[in-house]
């Protein structure tokens, strides 16, 4: 069990399940209002830490540098959404849920509670009443102190729980802090998409004109001269002949060569854009309340009136 004075070295340290896994941060520690003793630690889960869940701190461990929960990594990250009030408190109907979440009896919680009340602060007759919601630690928390002590079960008269409330609210300088959240942004790396090269075979049409020859007959008639007139006796006076002449032409022959052209390859470049993040943070705020006594009325009086009291 984590004690009050351990909660400084509980405060922003990492939290691990039973099986080594890193849940989170600690965030805060809220304290039960009738025990005074510290009930729960709210974990820094999801991206950036931008979610928080409730564990059960009751039965934590501190090992060395960090907090350790018997409760699996994604229970706790699945654990239901609670609302804190402006005044760090959670309810008692927000806490019963929590309770029946993580498998803890209600009862019990309520009877160990008024027992240890009854030990710590009973100074009068009453039986104490309801378990009020628990405060949270908050930045005080880091110094290892209490936070602001939650809203107490009633009980018969003034009781000892009004007393301890008295004292846990006003212990140190009287001072309170007032905390803000601050929005811290980082960036993931993803799979945007892929690209790939893909080699591929078309058939193009191609026309190129190439000059060709071919040959033709043409009859050459040459008069007899003197020059020929041998050649032209030569043969027989009168008969018949025939001379063949092999005619020639030429056609296109196509082949194809394959040769390289170019080289093609992919390469990334890296572009800087400016995105705006919007989010929501949560500040406090403290105002100063004033209240007036009539003319002879004293502030126990006044106190007895708002109890009920004559």
């Amino acid at each position: 069990m984590i004690t009050r004075e351990e909660i400084a070295n509980v405060l922003d340290q990492p939290v691990y399940d039973g099986d080594g896994n890193k849940i989170g941060d600690a965030k805060h520690v809220f304290f039960d209002d009738m025990t005074g003793r510290p009930e729960w630690v709210s974990v820094k889960t999801g991206m950036f830490g931008s979610t928080e869940s409730f564990v059960p701190i009751r039965d934590a461990a501190l090992v060395q540098d960090h907090l350790e929960v018997p409760y699996g990594k994604d229970q706790v990250k699945g654990a239901p959404s609670v609302d804190v009030d402006a005044g760090g408190h959670l309810s008692e109907t927000e806490e019963h849920r929590l309770y029946d979440y993580y498998g803890i009896n209600w009862d019990s919680v309520l009877s160990e509670a008024e027992r240890t009340d009854d030990d710590r602060f009973a100074t009068g007759p009453g039986t104490a009443g309801a378990a009020g919601a628990a405060g949270t630690a908050g930045a005080a928390g880091l110094a290892g102190t209490a936070g602001t002590a939650g809203a107490a079960g009633t009980a018969g008269g003034r009781t000892g729980r009004e007393d301890a409330m008295r004292r846990e609210g006003m212990r140190g300088d009287e001072a309170m802090t007032r905390s803000e959240e601050q929005m811290h942004i980082g960036v993931e790396r993803h799979e945007s998409g892929r690209a790939r090269l893909r080699k591929y075979v078309v058939t193009e049409e191609v026309q190129q004109t190439v000059p060709v020859t071919h040959e033709e007959v043409r009859v050459v008639r040459e008069p007899i001269t003197d020059a020929n007139r041998d050649e032209a006796l030569a043969g027989p006076e009168i008969s018949e002949a025939e001379h063949e002449v092999t005619l020639h032409a030429e056609r296109p022959v196509v082949e194809t060569e394959t040769v390289p052209v170019e080289r093609v390859r992919m390469t990334t470049e890296e572009l800087t854009e400016n995105e705006t993040v919007r989010g929501q943070v949560r500040k406090e705020r403290i105002e100063a309340e004033t209240e007036s006594f009539t003319e002879g009325e004293t502030k126990n009086a006044r106190d007895d009136k708002r109890r009920g009291g004559k």
